[in-house]
């Protein structure tokens, strides 16, 4: 994979957060969504201040607001389950705009929708100003398994072929005067799912024989070396280590 090729998150540009290490930037979004997750649900001014650490880390980023939220859409899910547990966690009851809902239900929707939102906007800022092969270049420096390494790196790399390859079959199939309108074209469409699997699978065979004929023997070489200084790491310890201070705060006061 090139070091061209970028995912529809990332976004282009010079600061402080594009130029860390990608392997600092992992470790400083894990450690702060560990933090998030530990935080009492009761301190809620504590995710407050969390979320304006995310922004602090924004603007140094250069990642307008709009860009942002347009990439929490992915969130939707965890907030229609949220909204639904007051209504179906038993407990004591209390009236929400005269609608009676459950007490702990109401914790656990701000539970479930402050974290997640929370560690949704740190990984979209993560790879907002990080390309997808720093990631994996992140990851082997942080002695991630190789294997998971390569099959992430297989991934993205035929990602977008098996999604062209898709396309030429919608195509076709269109050209045929094909239209899924009902039950009647599920065959249709389970067979194309079928051979689009076969064809994937024969791909990937023809791919790992070339790579066997070419000395490949379970392990890809390292092309590009990711290292970081003592002040690159201080600098992306920054938001965990205030994210800690927070948490201890709230578990505290």
């Amino acid at each position: 994979m090139g070091a061209g090729h970028a995912h529809k998150l990332y976004r282009h540009g010079h600061s402080p957060v594009h130029d860390l290490p990608p392997h600092c930037k992992l470790a400083a979004v894990f450690c702060f969504v560990l933090v998030v997750v530990s935080t009492p649900r009761e301190a809620m001014w504590a995710f407050g201040l969390y979320a304006a650490l995310l922004a602090a880390v924004a603007v140094v980023a250069r990642v307008p607001a709009g860009f942002l939220l347009k990439r929490l859409v992915v969130e939707v899910p965890f907030v229609a389950f949220a909204l639904l547990m007051p209504f179906v966690v038993p407990g004591e009851q209390t009236s929400v705009l005269g609608v009676s809902v459950s007490v702990p239900g109401l914790w656990g929707a701000w539970n479930v929708l402050a974290k997640a939102t929370l560690g949704v906007a740190a990984s979209v800022l993560l790879a907002s100003t990080t390309e997808l092969r720093a990631v994996l270049l992140g990851l082997q420096r942080l002695k991630l398994p190789p294997l998971l390494v390569q099959i992430a790196s297989f991934m993205i790399r035929y990602g977008d072929v098996v999604t062209d390859e898709m396309r030429r079959m919608s195509i076709a199939r269109r050209s045929r005067g094909f239209e899924a309108r009902g039950v009647r074209q599920w065959r249709a469409l389970a067979a194309s799912a079928g051979a689009l699997f076969i064809r994937s699978y024969e791909r990937g065979e023809r791919v790992h024989l070339a790579m066997v004929s070419r000395g490949y023997t379970g392990a890809m070489p390292v092309i590009d070396e990711a290292t970081a200084t003592r002040a690159q790491w201080a600098y992306a310890a920054a938001l965990p280590v205030l994210a800690l201070a927070v948490c201890l705060l709230g578990w505290t006061l």
